[in-house]
C-alpha cells in the first residue's frame, strides 16, 4: 500500500498540479501586492477618494452599506486589469512572436509537380506520385 501511495505521489500530473498550486499562490500574492501598493494609491490620488467603505444610504429605516461592495468591485477590476495587462497581453505577444517564424503551422503543403494540396508530412504526392522534399 505504501508503494502504491509513492507511485501516486510521483506521477507527473500530481507533481505538476502541486507546482501549479504553489506558483499560483505566489503569483496571487504578487498581483495582490501590485494592486494594493501601486494601482490603488494611484487611483486614490486621481479620484481623491482612497476608500469607499463609508458609503451608505438609508432605505425604509435600514442602513444599506454600499461601500464594501464598491471596494470589492474596484479591487476585482484592478486585479483583473493587472493580470490582463501584465500577464495575458505579454504572453500573447510572446506566443505570436514565436509562431510568426514558424511556418510549419499549416497542415498541408503544395506538391511542386502538380500543385495539389497534400499533407505536410507526406513523402510522395498522392495525385502524381512524385517524391516530395
Amino acid at each position: 500500500m505504501l508503494k502504491e501511495f509513492k507511485q501516486f505521489l510521483l506521477r507527473g500530473n500530481v507533481v505538476d498540479l502541486a507546482v501549479g498550486v504553489v506558483i499560483g499562490a505566489a503569483f496571487g500574492a504578487l498581483v495582490s501586492a501590485l494592486v494594493a501598493d501601486l494601482l490603488t494609491p494611484l487611483i486614490a490620488a486621481l479620484v481623491k477618494v482612497p476608500d469607499f467603505g463609508a458609503l451608505s444610504f438609508t432605505l425604509n429605516g435600514s442602513k444599506v452599506m454600499l461601500g464594501h461592495l464598491v471596494n470589492a468591485v474596484v479591487s476585482f477590476l484592478l486585479v483583473a486589469g493587472a493580470v490582463f495587462f501584465f500577464v495575458v497581453k505579454p504572453m500573447n505577444v510572446l506566443i505570436a512572436r514565436s509562431r510568426k517564424g514558424d511556418s510549419s503551422g499549416a497542415a498541408t503543403k503544395l506538391c511542386s509537380e502538380c500543385l495539389s494540396e497534400i499533407p505536410r508530412g507526406a513523402k510522395r504526392c498522392k495525385f502524381c506520385t512524385q517524391p516530395v522534399a
